[in-house]
């Protein structure tokens, strides 16, 4: 899991400096007094707004990518989950507009992943450690929040699907697939079968709702975890095929592969073992002198003080592990929007500062009927009419072909939908002349642009294969 986990960080670290500029920096879409003025928590902590300059970012994006390696490696484990724990909250607070729930999970594994042993197996703290712990049996505080973490993601997602296109008619896949802004190839397959698109939807309720509880049986373990496995590998397969969700598929897969029972992973050993021996050979063969990375001995020794020696602490690591369970699962519940679930407000700090909370409102309580697509109307100097979504072709309000291409990645993807709510109104005009600055820095004064239009095609999805006329919405309008 540990190896999942840093490969999917490193990937998504990877994403977002690709825009660092456009989204960290006081030159894109959110400047910093935006961002603190319209939103930032008071109880939110962040490296990332100690300047909006780009080439800051990039440094925190660097440092990291190195935690992340060494995370990778299993190297100084514990060190490298804090660090890369720390930055990732600290970039989420940063740009809160393009982060979705695949993110929020992907912070509570690091958090969950400070207090597990997942230094002890294939990592170079395994090879230095001078007492090698080859146990694969593992019980605290921390192994409990962690399987509890996996399972309230899909029983409180079920519980807030509440609308009728989960529980009652069974259209909730049928929405989804309408929304052209998410749409992949196998899901313009599958939406061709509405009674198969139903009773998906009734099976995905029921799955996500009722499997979870299986990994509480405290019995034959091995077969409920791989049952549990193979069912959430299989949905997200399944989801990534017909949606588009960014890295979210990825990040559940590998919040479960900790699962994976014993049995399982010593045949994955073996297998791993015979791999590493010819890595070892090859290595070997390019000099004498050189060294594999994974046998490095360097021993990097901290001599605790006596009262520290002294002090419990595994006590107080588990006593601090079961409080974040405890404050997690409440503010879980505390999404259902019952009043009497609700964390008290003085216990706000408590859940905030370390980014506990969380809300899996994926689709919930109904899937949005609302779809369309972006035209960016430019007008040059030249009295010409761009489309900036286009590369520069005359505006054309025709649907395209495939919408889901008009993003560069799922970042943009959120957070074009969120450039759509009524409360978000302040980030629109930040959009534009960002737009605008990108385009007349790379044209020539001729084709270069004096205004610039942000128009959505509105276009709301109704039963049996039907929408509503399309409606043209200019959300905003800028000049330089």
């Amino acid at each position: 899991m540990r190896i999942w986990v840093a490969s999917v960080l490193l990937l998504d670290i990877g994403i977002r400096a690709s825009d660092i500029e456009a989204h960290y920096s006081n030159m894109g879409v959110l400047p910093l007094h935006v961002l603190h003025a319209n939103a930032w928590n008071q109880y939110f902590f962040s490296l990332h707004v100690l300047s909006g300059m780009w080439q800051f970012q990039a440094i925190l994006f660097a440092i990291a990518a190195a935690a992340a390696v060494c995370l990778l490696l299993g190297y100084h484990t514990r060190w490298a989950t804090a660090i890369s724990w720390i930055l990732l909250v600290s970039l989420h607070n940063r740009n809160p507009l393009i982060t979705q729930s695949g993110d929020s999970l992907l912070r509570m594994l690091l958090f969950w992943g400070m207090f597990l042993p997942w230094h002890r197996h294939y990592s170079v703290d395994a090879r230095r450690s001078l007492t090698s712990e080859t146990s694969s049996h593992y019980l605290s505080a921390a192994t409990a929040a962690y399987i509890m973490q996996v399972g309230w993601v899909y029983v409180f997602t079920a519980l807030l699907k509440s609308g009728p296109d989960w529980t009652e008619d069974g259209t909730a896949l049928y929405y989804a697939l309408s929304l052209d802004q998410i749409l992949m190839p196998g899901g313009r397959i599958l939406y061709q079968f509405p009674l198969l698109m139903e009773q998906l939807t009734h099976a995905t309720y029921f799955l996500e709702l009722w499997l979870p509880f299986v990994l509480l049986i405290p019995w034959r373990n091995t077969w409920f975890r791989m049952l549990f496995f193979i069912a959430i590998v299989g949905l997200h397969i399944g989801i990534s095929l017909t949606l588009f969700v960014g890295l979210f598929y990825l990040i559940s897969i590998s919040a479960v592969i900790g699962l994976l029972p014993t049995p399982v992973m010593n045949v994955v050993d073996q297998y791993m073992r015979k791999g590493y021996a010819k890595f070892q050979k090859r290595w070997a063969r390019r000099g004498a002198n050189w060294r594999s990375p994974l046998d490095l001995q360097v021993q990097l020794k901290w001599t605790s003080p006596k009262w520290a020696q002294a002090f419990p602490r595994k006590y107080v690591r588990e006593g601090l592990v079961l409080v974040a369970m405890v404050l997690a699962f409440w503010w879980n519940l505390s999404t259902l929007g019952k009043t009497y679930l609700q964390v008290p407000e003085r216990l706000h700090w408590a859940t905030l500062v370390p980014r506990l909370d969380q809300n899996w409102s994926m689709f919930a309580p109904n899937v949005f009927k609302d779809d369309g697509w972006y035209v960016l109307e430019g007008s040059t100097n030249s009295n010409k009419k761009v489309d900036l979504n286009q590369q520069g072709k005359e505006p054309d309000t025709t649907k395209p072909a495939s919408v889901m291409s008009l993003f560069k990645n799922d970042r943009w993807r959120k957070y074009s939908e969120n450039y759509l709510f009524t409360p978000n109104e302040y980030m629109r005009p930040y959009y534009c002349f960002y737009l605008l600055r990108r385009w007349n820095e790379s044209h020539p004064p001729e084709e270069q642009i004096h205004e610039l239009s942000v128009i959505y095609m509105k276009e709301f999805s109704l039963p049996d294969y039907k929408t509503a006329p399309i409606q043209r919405e200019v959300l905003c309008h800028c000049k330089p």
